[in-house]
Protein backbone atom coordinates (compact mmCIF):
# COMPACT_ATOMS: atom_id res chain seq x y z
CA UNK A 1 0.00 0.00 0.00
CA UNK A 2 1.38 3.41 -0.92
CA UNK A 3 2.28 6.03 1.76
CA UNK A 4 -0.71 8.21 0.83
CA UNK A 5 -3.21 5.47 1.65
CA UNK A 6 -1.36 4.33 4.77
CA UNK A 7 -1.67 7.92 6.02
CA UNK A 8 -5.39 8.02 5.21
CA UNK A 9 -6.08 4.80 7.11
CA UNK A 10 -3.98 5.96 10.06
CA UNK A 11 -6.04 9.16 10.19
CA UNK A 12 -9.26 7.15 10.17
CA UNK A 13 -8.04 4.93 13.02
CA UNK A 14 -6.95 7.93 15.05
CA UNK A 15 -10.20 9.84 14.53
CA UNK A 16 -12.33 6.79 15.33
CA UNK A 17 -10.46 6.26 18.61
CA UNK A 18 -10.82 9.97 19.45
CA UNK A 19 -14.59 9.58 19.03
CA UNK A 20 -14.56 6.82 21.63
CA UNK A 21 -15.02 3.81 19.35
CA UNK A 22 -13.38 0.74 20.95
CA UNK A 23 -10.13 -0.26 19.26
CA UNK A 24 -11.21 -3.88 18.51
CA UNK A 25 -14.27 -2.53 16.66
CA UNK A 26 -12.12 -0.05 14.75
CA UNK A 27 -9.71 -2.78 13.64
CA UNK A 28 -12.55 -5.09 12.64
CA UNK A 29 -13.97 -2.27 10.50
CA UNK A 30 -10.60 -1.69 8.86
CA UNK A 31 -10.68 -5.27 7.60
CA UNK A 32 -13.36 -4.06 5.16
CA UNK A 33 -10.91 -1.75 3.34
CA UNK A 34 -10.92 -2.26 -0.42
CA UNK A 35 -8.72 -0.67 -3.09
CA UNK A 36 -10.35 1.74 -5.52
CA UNK A 37 -9.25 4.27 -8.13
CA UNK A 38 -10.01 7.98 -8.06
CA UNK A 39 -10.22 9.32 -11.60
CA UNK A 40 -9.84 13.05 -12.17
CA UNK A 41 -8.94 15.61 -14.82
CA UNK A 42 -5.96 16.83 -12.81
CA UNK A 43 -3.37 15.08 -10.67
CA UNK A 44 0.03 13.62 -11.37
CA UNK A 45 -1.08 10.01 -11.73
CA UNK A 46 -0.92 8.08 -14.99
CA UNK A 47 -3.42 8.75 -17.79
CA UNK A 48 -5.74 5.73 -18.03
CA UNK A 49 -8.46 7.01 -20.33
CA UNK A 50 -10.52 10.01 -21.31
CA UNK A 51 -13.64 11.82 -20.21
CA UNK A 52 -15.91 12.37 -23.20
CA UNK A 53 -15.29 11.54 -26.84
CA UNK A 54 -14.38 10.44 -29.36
CA UNK A 55 -16.77 7.48 -29.48
CA UNK A 56 -14.91 4.59 -31.12
CA UNK A 57 -16.95 1.41 -31.56
CA UNK A 58 -16.89 -1.64 -33.85
CA UNK A 59 -19.16 -1.30 -36.87
CA UNK A 60 -21.47 -4.09 -35.68
CA UNK A 61 -22.14 -2.41 -32.29
CA UNK A 62 -25.32 -0.34 -32.23
CA UNK A 63 -25.15 3.39 -31.55
CA UNK A 64 -25.64 3.85 -27.81
CA UNK A 65 -28.73 5.56 -26.43
CA UNK A 66 -26.90 7.78 -23.93
CA UNK A 67 -23.89 10.13 -24.03
CA UNK A 68 -20.38 8.84 -23.47
CA UNK A 69 -19.08 9.52 -19.97
CA UNK A 70 -15.62 8.00 -20.22
CA UNK A 71 -13.39 5.52 -22.05
CA UNK A 72 -10.77 3.46 -20.20
CA UNK A 73 -7.67 1.77 -21.55
CA UNK A 74 -7.74 -1.47 -19.54
CA UNK A 75 -4.05 -2.16 -20.11
CA UNK A 76 -3.20 1.21 -18.51
CA UNK A 77 -5.10 0.42 -15.30
CA UNK A 78 -2.71 -1.00 -12.67
CA UNK A 79 -3.92 -4.36 -11.35
CA UNK A 80 -3.52 -3.14 -7.75
CA UNK A 81 -5.79 -0.13 -8.33
CA UNK A 82 -8.92 -2.21 -7.61
CA UNK A 83 -9.90 -5.75 -6.65
CA UNK A 84 -12.08 -6.04 -9.76
CA UNK A 85 -11.39 -8.76 -12.36
CA UNK A 86 -11.21 -6.24 -15.21
CA UNK A 87 -10.13 -7.16 -18.74
CA UNK A 88 -6.35 -7.04 -19.09
CA UNK A 89 -6.51 -5.06 -22.33
CA UNK A 90 -8.99 -3.47 -24.70
CA UNK A 91 -11.23 -0.52 -23.84
CA UNK A 92 -14.29 -0.02 -21.67
CA UNK A 93 -16.77 2.68 -22.68
CA UNK A 94 -19.28 3.91 -20.11
CA UNK A 95 -22.44 5.65 -21.32
CA UNK A 96 -24.95 7.33 -19.03
CA UNK A 97 -27.59 10.03 -18.66
CA UNK A 98 -27.83 11.64 -15.18
CA UNK A 99 -31.51 12.45 -14.88
CA UNK A 100 -34.29 11.24 -12.60
CA UNK A 101 -35.11 8.39 -14.98
CA UNK A 102 -31.66 8.20 -16.52
CA UNK A 103 -29.93 4.99 -17.46
CA UNK A 104 -26.74 3.87 -19.15
CA UNK A 105 -24.70 1.11 -20.74
CA UNK A 106 -21.20 -0.37 -20.83
CA UNK A 107 -19.46 -1.51 -23.99
CA UNK A 108 -16.23 -3.50 -24.06
CA UNK A 109 -14.06 -3.21 -27.18
CA UNK A 110 -11.38 -5.95 -27.34
CA UNK A 111 -7.80 -5.01 -28.14
CA UNK A 112 -7.19 -4.91 -31.89
CA UNK A 113 -10.88 -4.72 -32.85
CA UNK A 114 -11.61 -2.53 -35.88
CA UNK A 115 -13.56 0.56 -34.82
CA UNK A 116 -15.28 3.51 -36.47
CA UNK A 117 -15.96 6.91 -34.94
CA UNK A 118 -19.59 7.68 -34.08
CA UNK A 119 -21.36 11.04 -33.90
CA UNK A 120 -20.82 12.87 -30.62
CA UNK A 121 -23.60 15.47 -31.07
CA UNK A 122 -26.25 14.70 -28.44
CA UNK A 123 -28.98 15.66 -30.93
CA UNK A 124 -28.29 12.34 -32.62
CA UNK A 125 -29.49 10.38 -29.58
CA UNK A 126 -33.06 9.02 -29.47
CA UNK A 127 -33.18 10.11 -25.80
CA UNK A 128 -32.84 13.72 -26.95
CA UNK A 129 -34.81 16.35 -25.02
CA UNK A 130 -34.65 20.14 -24.67
CA UNK A 131 -32.02 20.08 -21.93
CA UNK A 132 -30.08 17.09 -23.28
CA UNK A 133 -27.36 19.15 -24.97
CA UNK A 134 -26.94 21.41 -21.91
CA UNK A 135 -26.69 18.34 -19.68
CA UNK A 136 -24.09 16.72 -21.92
CA UNK A 137 -22.00 19.91 -22.15
CA UNK A 138 -21.52 19.87 -18.37
CA UNK A 139 -19.78 16.49 -18.41
CA UNK A 140 -16.01 16.63 -17.78
CA UNK A 141 -13.83 16.55 -20.90
CA UNK A 142 -10.16 15.58 -21.13
CA UNK A 143 -7.62 13.00 -20.00
CA UNK A 144 -8.37 10.86 -16.96
CA UNK A 145 -5.62 10.70 -14.33
CA UNK A 146 -5.61 7.84 -11.83
CA UNK A 147 -4.93 7.96 -8.10
CA UNK A 148 -4.89 4.64 -6.26
CA UNK A 149 -7.16 5.07 -3.26
CA UNK A 150 -8.84 3.09 -0.49
CA UNK A 151 -12.54 2.58 0.14
CA UNK A 152 -14.76 1.78 3.13
CA UNK A 153 -18.56 1.48 3.41
CA UNK A 154 -20.47 4.73 3.73
CA UNK A 155 -23.60 3.17 5.28
CA UNK A 156 -25.56 6.30 4.47
CA UNK A 157 -25.80 9.55 2.54
CA UNK A 158 -22.76 11.80 2.26
CA UNK A 159 -23.59 15.49 2.25
CA UNK A 160 -23.66 18.58 4.39
CA UNK A 161 -25.10 17.77 6.83
CA UNK A 162 -25.07 14.00 6.09
CA UNK A 163 -28.32 12.25 7.07
CA UNK A 164 -27.40 8.63 7.73
CA UNK A 165 -29.71 5.84 6.60
CA UNK A 166 -28.62 2.93 8.77
CA UNK A 167 -27.79 -0.31 7.01
CA UNK A 168 -27.25 -3.30 9.32
CA UNK A 169 -23.61 -4.39 9.31
CA UNK A 170 -23.26 -7.73 11.13
CA UNK A 171 -20.39 -7.66 13.60
CA UNK A 172 -20.03 -3.89 13.43
CA UNK A 173 -22.06 -2.29 16.25
CA UNK A 174 -20.43 1.11 15.63
CA UNK A 175 -21.03 1.10 11.86
CA UNK A 176 -22.84 4.46 11.89
CA UNK A 177 -20.04 6.27 13.72
CA UNK A 178 -17.32 4.57 11.68
CA UNK A 179 -19.08 5.45 8.43
CA UNK A 180 -19.24 9.07 9.53
CA UNK A 181 -15.48 9.05 10.18
CA UNK A 182 -14.90 7.70 6.66
CA UNK A 183 -17.29 10.23 5.10
CA UNK A 184 -15.41 13.06 6.82
CA UNK A 185 -12.08 11.77 5.45
CA UNK A 186 -13.12 10.87 1.91
CA UNK A 187 -12.10 13.46 -0.64
CA UNK A 188 -14.33 12.33 -3.49
CA UNK A 189 -13.86 12.41 -7.24
CA UNK A 190 -15.89 12.76 -10.42
CA UNK A 191 -15.24 9.09 -11.22
CA UNK A 192 -14.48 6.22 -8.84
CA UNK A 193 -13.59 2.77 -10.15
CA UNK A 194 -14.29 -0.09 -7.74
CA UNK A 195 -14.61 0.13 -3.97
CA UNK A 196 -17.90 0.61 -2.13
CA UNK A 197 -19.06 3.88 -3.64
CA UNK A 198 -21.36 6.37 -1.99
CA UNK A 199 -24.99 5.43 -1.41
CA UNK A 200 -27.72 5.31 -4.04
CA UNK A 201 -31.04 6.72 -2.84
CA UNK A 202 -30.11 5.85 0.75
CA UNK A 203 -29.03 2.28 0.03
CA UNK A 204 -26.02 0.37 -1.21
CA UNK A 205 -25.95 0.33 -5.03
CA UNK A 206 -25.28 -3.42 -5.14
CA UNK A 207 -28.43 -4.13 -3.11
CA UNK A 208 -30.55 -2.07 -5.50
CA UNK A 209 -28.90 -3.79 -8.47
CA UNK A 210 -30.02 -7.17 -7.11
CA UNK A 211 -33.66 -5.99 -7.09
CA UNK A 212 -33.41 -4.46 -10.58
CA UNK A 213 -31.84 -7.61 -12.03
CA UNK A 214 -34.52 -9.79 -10.42
CA UNK A 215 -37.21 -7.61 -11.99
CA UNK A 216 -35.55 -7.92 -15.41
CA UNK A 217 -35.32 -11.69 -15.06
CA UNK A 218 -38.98 -11.90 -14.05
CA UNK A 219 -39.91 -9.87 -17.13
CA UNK A 220 -37.70 -12.18 -19.20
CA UNK A 221 -35.40 -9.32 -20.13
CA UNK A 222 -32.29 -10.74 -18.44
CA UNK A 223 -29.68 -11.10 -21.24
CA UNK A 224 -28.84 -14.71 -21.97
CA UNK A 225 -31.56 -16.10 -19.71
CA UNK A 226 -30.92 -17.76 -16.39
CA UNK A 227 -31.37 -16.11 -13.01
CA UNK A 228 -29.21 -13.33 -11.55
CA UNK A 229 -27.84 -13.78 -8.05
CA UNK A 230 -29.98 -12.51 -5.18
CA UNK A 231 -26.88 -12.09 -2.96
CA UNK A 232 -25.52 -8.54 -3.01
CA UNK A 233 -22.12 -10.01 -2.12
CA UNK A 234 -21.95 -11.48 -5.63
CA UNK A 235 -22.20 -8.00 -7.16
CA UNK A 236 -19.54 -5.30 -7.41
CA UNK A 237 -19.56 -1.61 -8.10
CA UNK A 238 -17.80 -1.17 -11.41
CA UNK A 239 -17.89 2.63 -11.67
CA UNK A 240 -19.52 5.65 -10.01
CA UNK A 241 -19.83 8.99 -11.81
CA UNK A 242 -20.68 12.14 -9.86
CA UNK A 243 -21.76 15.09 -11.95
CA UNK A 244 -22.82 18.48 -10.59
CA UNK A 245 -24.98 20.50 -12.93
CA UNK A 246 -26.74 23.84 -12.88
CA UNK A 247 -30.05 22.02 -12.33
CA UNK A 248 -28.76 19.75 -9.57
CA UNK A 249 -26.43 16.84 -9.00
CA UNK A 250 -26.55 13.17 -9.86
CA UNK A 251 -24.59 10.00 -9.39
CA UNK A 252 -24.58 7.13 -11.89
CA UNK A 253 -23.62 3.65 -10.68
CA UNK A 254 -22.64 0.82 -13.02
CA UNK A 255 -22.99 -2.44 -11.04
CA UNK A 256 -22.29 -5.97 -12.27
CA UNK A 257 -22.08 -9.52 -10.97
CA UNK A 258 -18.47 -10.51 -10.40
CA UNK A 259 -18.91 -13.65 -12.51
CA UNK A 260 -20.30 -11.56 -15.38
CA UNK A 261 -17.34 -9.20 -15.12
CA UNK A 262 -14.99 -12.17 -15.39
CA UNK A 263 -16.97 -13.48 -18.39
CA UNK A 264 -17.08 -9.95 -19.90
CA UNK A 265 -20.90 -10.04 -19.99
CA UNK A 266 -21.22 -6.27 -19.82
CA UNK A 267 -24.71 -6.45 -21.30
CA UNK A 268 -25.80 -7.60 -17.82
CA UNK A 269 -24.58 -4.42 -16.12
CA UNK A 270 -27.21 -2.71 -13.98
CA UNK A 271 -27.09 1.09 -14.24
CA UNK A 272 -28.61 3.13 -11.41
CA UNK A 273 -29.06 6.91 -11.18
CA UNK A 274 -29.36 8.85 -7.92
CA UNK A 275 -30.77 12.22 -9.04
CA UNK A 276 -30.76 15.19 -6.64
CA UNK A 277 -32.40 18.26 -8.23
Amino acid sequence: MNPRNVKILDQIRTEALVRGIPEPDVERWMELVRPSALLTLDGDGPVVGRFGGPIMLPADVETQQYPLVATFDCAALPREATDLPLPSDGRLLFFGYPEEHGMGEVVYVPEGAAVVERELDPESYPACSEDFAENHDEFPQGDIHLTIDVSLPFVGTVGAPPPVYLVPMPGHPHAEALAEVWADQWGGAALVLGGYGTDCNGSDATEIAVLCAAAEAKAQRWPGGGTPSSDAGDWVLLLEFNVYRSGGGAAIFWVIQREDLIAQRFDRTQVLVDWNP
